[in-house]
């Protein structure tokens, strides 16, 4: 079975439910688990265990959530230099109020730093979370999942 991890964090309910969209997709994958963490619940071992990895985070002050950041600061050390996760591949979605790029460039920037690889652009939600936004959020959690599920990524 091919784990696929989606962290993320929520206050509103906007980035959970992109977050349930991503999951959404990646289960219409054959052989494919999405476990969906929230960030304070995610551990390094759920990272190590997953084929792919999804972060999404609202955008607060022009930067990602306390809690995303957390999860970065408990893993990375342990995780920095090990074969599971090294060119692991990953994307991202943001739901801001904004342009949501202060939070995306901050994850983008941790997860070079990770040595994960990018594989699909963002998913930024600019306002309200619609039934657009929904279903790119889905069809990023499908492609991921397919892409690993291939063996592509």
């Amino acid at each position: 079975m091919v784990r696929i991890l989606i962290i993320y964090h929520s206050q509103t309910g906007n980035t959970k439910a992109m977050a349930d969209a991503v999951a959404l997709g990646a289960e219409d994958i054959d052989g494919v688990e999405a476990v969906v963490r929230r960030a304070f619940e995610a551990t390094l071992e759920d990272l190590l265990g997953c084929r792919g990895v999804v972060i999404g985070s609202p955008e607060y002050f022009g930067y990602m959530a306390g809690a995303v950041k957390d999860f970065f600061d408990r893993t990375y050390s342990d995780a920095r230099g090990r074969r599971e996760v090294f060119r692991k591949p990953y994307a991202v979605f943001v739901s801001a109020g904004n342009d949501g790029s202060g939070a995306l460039n901050a994850i983008e920037r941790i997860c070079l730093g990770y040595q994960f690889k990018k594989i699909l652009e963002p998913v930024v939600a600019k306002g309200e979370i619609d039934s657009e936004i929904i279903s790119e959020c889905r069809k990023l959690g499908k492609t991921i999942a397919a892409g690993c599920e291939a063996g592509i990524y």
